[in-house]
């Protein structure tokens, strides 16, 4: 599995012939969108920094949207999103948690969430996660040490942290004990290595 990271909550995960997105940034965005081709695009919020699915759609490549909750199974990929009551920029709106299942990995992506307490239903089916995307930056998102305590209680083996900026990057490496942890371009995951992992931060590169 590869993982690489587009800005904002904007992720491209492969695996194979396989490629999902997550939150891609949409032509409207203040943010810098990627072009690239997925099978399936995730969006957590209906929001421009979220919703770039035409950003996601390339040559072959026409991607099956997932933007809300239920249960879906698209070729290799499972999932299953969980819709939970949020704020964005002022507005009550839901925002879905997705669990989703590539190459026998579990995956949560929080997407635009600023609530830590999610319901114990929720938090039930899980099950062990072996990566977590979760948002740092505060404001309309999770405050670090909301996100930091968050992250603990899942017991995820890999944390890739979302939507902040340098400072909230900074804070939360800090509240992790990994401060000198250096950014990389990309992250190639196996199965067996994610499962040897406790815990652990990964940073990513835009």
């Amino acid at each position: 599995m590869v993982i690489t990271f587009h800005g904002g909550q904007c992720f491209k995960v492969s695996f194979g012939d396989t490629t999902i997105a997550f939150n891609p940034i949409s032509k409207k965005s203040k943010l810098s969108p990627a072009k690239f081709g997925s099978d399936v695009a995730f969006v957590s919020l209906w929001h421009d920094d979220f919703n770039g699915v035409e950003n996601v759609t390339h040559g072959s490549k026409q991607p099956f949207l997932v933007d809300g909750p239920g249960e879906y199974e698209i070729g290799q990929v499972t999932a299953h999103g969980f819709g939970v009551a949020t704020n964005y920029e002022k507005k009550d709106c839901f925002n879905t948690i997705y669990q989703v299942r590539l190459e026998e990995m579990n995956i949560v992506f929080l997407g635009a969430l600023n609530n830590p307490e999610i319901d114990p239903k929720i938090l039930g089916e899980f099950g062990d996660i072996d990566i977590l995307f979760v948002p740092i930056g505060g404001g309309d998102v999770l405050e670090v040490p909301q996100a930091s305590k968050l992250a603990v209680k899942l017991e995820a083996r890999l944390i890739i942290p979302m939507h902040y900026d340098a400072t909230a990057l900074k804070a939360f490496l800090k509240e992790e004990g990994n401060e000198d942890l250096k950014p990389v371009d990309k992250l190639t995951l196996k199965k067996k290595d994610v499962r040897e992992m406790s815990g652990e931060v990964a940073v990513l590169k835009v």
